[in-house]
């Protein structure tokens, strides 16, 4: 919680962007037949994609690729600097056994996505972090995944008759498939992607918000050219840029912090509710029964940085909305234009300002606003507590929201 509330918004995205890039490409460890047919026959999207899990595992991948980043505007970039996680970039990618690297070439360096066994690293000119990778389940059966793709459309539309869509992509033939959230999507309009058809290897992977005046994807990471082979292992071990900040995050910290929290034999995910999270917590718990006409979903106890917090959620879905409340250190409660400027050092991202007003007009708080397509954080500090609201909303939601917990 300290990271978030202390860490430039350029160290936050970068982060995130960094781990979803990882989570992604890191499917690509499957597999390989080769396939001269520039445009695959229609298939179920059941087979379509049980044969992409279940191909033969080929000995390592090397691409070019483009990354489309339309979350922010490029009008609140500032002084011509540029940053490939925040803003787009074309690069390189590598895929070994169980390991990982993404180059993505910037005028002010190149940011690196590696993954290597047990961790990663993701890197700009500013951040560095590493964590745990999930664990192989292995091939589910094709009335497996069909089972699961039946329940998902109970959540979800499928573009088209509920066949993969062949195609071709970087001259290999692909499947494809779109889908896009029936009710409470928030900013999200549809989720794409498409694998090579002989490998499984994702080769685009593009979202899309519900609100952007652009027709094209918001994020995208696409494969342009492609090719099959073992890596070199030296391609993998590249230490950190000196001079870079570097952010470690690790298992064995997170498991520390959550038993710092403990008190007694209670640990934080034992506690709900909101009387049970505010006896848990150092301050006044702000959690009113509704906000922005969305009721009141959840109360839990969080650890963070081994202190601890509390998480309110309002609404259910793509579309519900998160309030992160704890206890502000004397760094977190520095003035909110001196922190606003922190922002944007490095990366030229300044955020706006806004004014948390109440309802005659008054001034209750001034906090930072990151808008995005694909939803909105406003985040500021208050009587020694400090908030973030986060949810896939538009900037007056979440501002409601915000005004709500100050005048509850």
């Amino acid at each position: 919680m300290k990271f978030l509330r202390t860490a430039s918004t350029s160290r936050l995205l970068a982060t995130i962007l960094g781990l979803v890039l990882a989570i992604a490409a890191g499917t690509a460890i499957a597999v390989a037949a080769t396939n001269s047919t520039p445009v695959p026959k229609a298939e179920p999207l059941a087979d379509a994609v049980h044969g992409a899990l279940s191909a033969s595992p080929v000995q390592g991948i090397s691409a070019n690729i483009t990354f489309t980043n339309g979350l922010i505007s490029s009008d609140d970039f500032t002084g011509g600097t540029t940053d490939p996680l925040l803003q787009g970039a074309s690069g390189r990618l590598w895929v070994g056994d169980h390991q990982l690297r993404l180059e993505l070439q910037g005028g002010n360096g190149d940011a690196q996505v590696v993954v290597n066994g047990r961790s990663f690293m993701v890197s700009d000119p500013a951040s560095s972090s590493s964590s745990q990778p999930s664990t192989d389940q292995g091939v589910p059966s094709i009335a497996q995944i069909q089972s699961e793709i039946t329940k998902l459309l109970q959540r979800v539309t499928l573009a088209g008759t509920g066949t993969s869509d062949p195609g071709d992509i970087a001259g290999r033939p692909t499947y494809s498939v779109t889908i896009s959230p029936k009710h409470s999507g928030g900013e999200l309009g549809k989720l794409q992607l498409a694998w090579d058809a002989a490998t499984g290897t994702p080769l685009d992977i593009a979202v899309y918000s519900s609100t952007s005046t652009t027709s094209g994807p918001v994020l995208e990471l696409k494969v342009t050219d492609i090719s099959y082979g073992t890596v070199k292992p030296g391609v993998f071990n590249i230490p950190p840029t000196p001079g870079y900040k570097v952010v470690t995050v690790s298992g064995a910290q997170q498991t520390a912090a959550s038993k710092a929290l403990k008190k007694g034999k209670v640990a934080h995910t034992d506690v709900n509710g909101v009387s049970a999270v505010a006896g848990h917590v150092p301050f006044t718990l702000v959690a009113p029964p509704s906000a922005v006409g969305l009721p009141r979903h959840d109360v839990t106890l969080l650890s963070w940085g081994g202190a601890p917090a509390a998480l309110v959620t309002y609404g259910q879905g793509l579309g519900a909305i998160a309030v992160i409340e704890q206890k502000a250190d004397t760094a977190g409660s520095s003035n909110s234009s001196s922190q606003n400027q922190d922002e944007g050092q490095g990366t030229g991202l300044s955020l706006p300002t806004v004014a948390i007003d109440g309802p005659t007009g008054q001034q209750l708080a001034t906090g930072q606003e990151l808008d995005t397509a694909l939803g909105t954080m406003v985040r500021f500090t208050r009587a020694g507590v400090s908030y973030i609201v986060v949810g896939s909303v538009t900037p007056y939601a979440a501002e409601q929201v915000a005004r709500a917990l100050l005048t509850p």
